[in-house]
């Protein structure tokens, strides 16, 4: 009997154990997330800014003449800022406790993200194939570079949006998680 139980004694401290560093590799995976948000939407940013194209026939194309392009890269920049700052405000002890400082912004940054992504899919679409129902010729044939670095920043801008997707579930599990689960409304009744 003696060796069942210190075995079970052994096997409950080793898991004791292993439960603070399943917090510990959240947090990590967390705040890796967090990081690679801001090179990521700064590259967009710069991508985005820098492009522009001139065509002889056509004239000149930048990012300034498509207002989807603005605020794909407005929302690039705040995305940018909140990560950096997300992550070193994880790291300070009384702002971890406060699981809402975080879910609700990531919740924001996530559904953002989610319309700058349509938005700007929507006119890299455009700009290869055009609308012919609405006279809106595609653009890539005269403007490949232009066409070119832009789906590269929608490319990096998916992977943010993919990394705020994850970072908004962390965030929602750190929230919940404090409180306990519902009763089972079946087990009040019969006590």
């Amino acid at each position: 009997m003696r060796d069942n139980n210190n075995i079970r004694e052994g096997e409950t401290r080793n898991s004791s154990k292993h439960q603070p560093q399943a917090p510990m590799a959240l947090k990590l995976t967390d705040s890796c997330l967090r990081l690679s948000v801001v090179p990521l939407s700064l590259a967009t940013i710069w991508l985005t800014v820098t492009n522009h194209q001139s065509n002889p026939d056509y004239g000149n194309l930048d990012y300034n003449s498509i207002m989807g392009l603005k605020y794909m890269v407005g929302v690039s920049a705040i995305c940018a800022i909140y990560a950096l700052l997300s992550t070193i405000s994880s790291w300070i002890t009384c702002l971890v406790s406060k699981a809402w400082l975080f879910f609700v912004p990531d919740q924001v940054l996530a559904y953002l993200m989610t319309t700058s992504v349509a938005g700007a899919t929507e006119i890299v679409y455009l700009l290869n194939k055009g609308d012919t129902i609405v006279t809106w010729s595609e653009m890539c044939s005269s403007y490949p570079h232009f066409c070119s670095k832009l789906t590269i920043a929608l490319g990096l801008h998916v992977f943010v949006l993919l990394s705020f997707l994850i970072l908004s579930v962390i965030s929602a599990y750190r929230a919940f998680s404090l409180f306990d689960p519902p009763c089972d409304s079946q087990t009040n009744i019969d006590a």
